[in-house]
This record gives structure tokens, sequence and C-alpha cells, in this order.
């Protein structure tokens, strides 16, 4: 190769060069950029935020009229939101901290919840999940749910999940339990799957795999396998100038309320007396 040929370079990988660049090479320079992207995300955006208000949304907003007037419909009903980071386990980040956080003052549900996930482990297992691959996700969500019964401060939980480490075990295990729920009930959730695809090949490739994006099929199913009520406000384009609630299941009390925008889960906290 000439000396003086132009190297891949990760911060030009969308310019002309890039053009220029084949096979193995122009492969590593997107996956550079790949991760460059990811990394500008990780400096920008913790893997969940404080609470804001609602109104800092409209600094995202400030020349769309269709969302602005959705977030003011928004904030006649939801005081605050905390954001998650976008790299496809929002959804499962922002539920799993919601949830969590709802349990510091509902010793009840705790201990419900402690039950279940005391016996979820087996059920998997029993599914044909390796005992030795599930353990260590398991027992690290095992140890916030004992945190969270020993140590209900919001606080706490938060450093929890801003440890990469911790939160990303707790987001295996969550897909972990959609996946088994989905597996246990196949016949069902088959109607749901596209692409000719079995139940056990789509859990494969868009469930059990970190940052893969959630749809309404992994909310059905998580939902289901925890017994937990959430609701879901839709922030988008849509008609009408207001936001749409859907529960999963429909007619729950929900637990945990997120917010959905385009490819992207948040935590909702509805307006006090709401």
């Amino acid at each position: 190769m000439d000396e003086n040929q132009i190297q891949p370079d990760a911060s030009g990988v969308a310019d002309q060069d890039t053009e220029e660049l084949t096979g193995m090479a122009r492969e590593e320079a997107i996956i550079a950029q790949q991760e460059r992207i990811q990394n500008e995300i990780k400096e920008n955006c913790p893997l969940v935020s404080d609470r804001y208000p609602i109104s800092v949304l409209f600094d995202e907003y400030l020349d769309d009229a269709v969302y602005k007037a959705k977030i003011e419909d928004l904030s006649m009903q939801y005081s605050h939101i905390r954001k998650t980071r976008g790299d496809g386990n929002c959804f499962f980040r922002a539920f799993g901290f919601a949830y969590l956080e709802r349990l510091l003052t509902d010793k009840k549900e705790l201990k419900r919840l402690k039950t279940a996930a005391e016996m979820s482990k087996d059920q998997l297992v029993s599914l044909g999940f390796p005992s030795f691959t599930i353990t260590d996700f398991h027992e690290t969500f095992m140890e916030v749910i004992q945190q969270v019964e020993q140590q209900p401060e919001v606080d706490e939980l938060v450093d929890t999940f801003r440890d990469q480490g911790i939160s990303d075990y707790i987001v295996v295990y969550l897909r972990l339990l959609t996946s088994g729920q989905l597996q246990q009930n196949a016949e069902f959730y088959e109607n749901f799957i596209e692409g000719g695809r079995t139940v056990k090949e789509f859990c494969r490739r868009e469930v059990e795999p970190m940052a893969r994006e959630s749809d309404h099929i992994h909310i059905i199913a998580l939902t289901s396998a925890l017994d937990v009520g959430v609701r879901v406000v839709y922030l988008d384009r849509g008609e009408g100038g207001k936001v749409i609630p859907h529960d999963f299941p429909d007619g729950c009390s929900p637990q945990v309320v997120l917010l959905y925008r385009p490819g992207h889960y948040d935590v909702l906290y509805p307006l006090k007396g709401s």
C-alpha cells in the first residue's frame, strides 16, 4: 500500500474520503465512528439523569409547534422527567429504575417482587437457559432489590443505576425475564412476530442482546413476567395536540409511567394528586 494513501480516520468517516476506503479498512473506520458517537453520548448523558421539570422538554422543541402543544398538555398531568441514555437499552433501564424507585416506599410490593425474583432463576433454567450463564445477572438483580430494602434512598438507587456494570446487569436480567416470558408463552406471542421467525429466534436476536430497541411485544412480555402495570405516554407528531397514554396491560393501575418519544423512553412523574 502506498504510504501516502489516506488512512481511515474516525473523525472523517462521514466525508468523501470514506468512499475511497474499501474492505476491512472501511469497516474499521465505520466501527471507529460508531465508538466515537457512543463516547459522545456517554459524556453528555448519564445512564439515568437527575429529575428535571417537564418544562425542560420545551428547550428541545423550540421551533416545533406540534411538540410544544403536546408538551403543554403533558405538563398538565406530569411534573418531572428523568432521562435515560439513548443506547438501545432505554426501555429496560427506565422501567427498572422507575419500578425500583416506586418500591422504595411500597414495602408490600417490594416483598412480592423479591419472592418472584428469587424464583425466577429456576424458571429460566427450566426453559433452557444455562444456569452458569444467568447466575451473575440474577445475583446482581437480587442484590439491588436487597439494597432497596435496606437503604431506601433515591440517591443510592441513582448511584446504582449510574454504575455501568451494575446497571447493565440489571438490564440483562430484565431482558432474560422478557425472553423467558415470550418463550414460555410462545403460542400466544408468535402471532406478533413478523418475518417468519420463531419466538426463540426473535428472542435471540431482538430481546436478549444488549442495545436492541424495544417494541410493544417487549413491554407486554416484561409486564406480564413481573405482573407490573406500566403506562407509556406517547409524545410524537400524531394529530390532536395531546399526548396519548397506553396502559400495559389494558385496564391496569400503572405502577410505572414512562414517556415515549420516537425511539426512546424516559421516566415520568405524575403531578401530586393525579
